[in-house]
C-alpha cells in the first residue's frame, strides 16, 4: 500500500511539473501573438497608405505628375529648371570644374548707368 501511495505522489509531482511548464509555454505563445498583432497592425497601416496612393494615381493626373516630378525629375513645358547647389557640398573635382567655368565666362554686363 505504501508503494502505491509513493507512486501516486510521484505521478502527481510529475503531472504538476508538466502543467506549470505548459503554463509557461502558454505565456510565451501569448507574447508572440501580441507581437505578431503589432506587426500586423503596422502592415495594415502600410496597406492603407498604399491603397490611398493607388486610388490617387487612378483618380487623376495630379498624383501621377507629382510622383513623376519627385522620382523622375519631370519638368513641364512651360517651366524652367534651376538647380541651386551649395558650394560646400561639392567634391574637389566639381569645385575645380566650377572655378574653371567661372574663369572662362565673360564678366556680366554692368547695370550701373552713369548720368544725371
Amino acid at each position: 500500500m505504501r508503494l502505491i501511495i509513493v507512486g501516486l505522489i510521484l505521478l502527481l509531482i510529475v503531472l504538476q511539473v508538466q502543467v506549470w511548464q505548459q503554463y509557461a509555454r502558454v505565456d510565451e505563445l501569448e507574447q508572440r501573438v501580441a507581437e505578431q498583432q503589432d506587426y500586423n497592425r503596422g502592415l495594415a497601416e502600410r496597406n492603407r497608405a498604399l491603397l490611398a496612393e493607388v486610388n490617387d494615381l487612378r483618380a487623376g493626373l495630379d498624383a501621377v505628375e507629382e510622383r513623376a516630378r519627385a522620382e523622375l525629375g519631370l519638368i513641364g513645358p512651360d517651366e524652367e529648371f534651376y538647380l541651386v547647389v551649395d558650394p560646400e557640398d561639392l567634391s574637389e573635382s566639381d569645385r575645380a570644374a566650377l572655378d574653371a567655368r567661372r574663369a572662362s565666362e565673360p564678366p556680366p554686363p554692368s547695370t550701373a548707368e552713369s548720368g544725371g
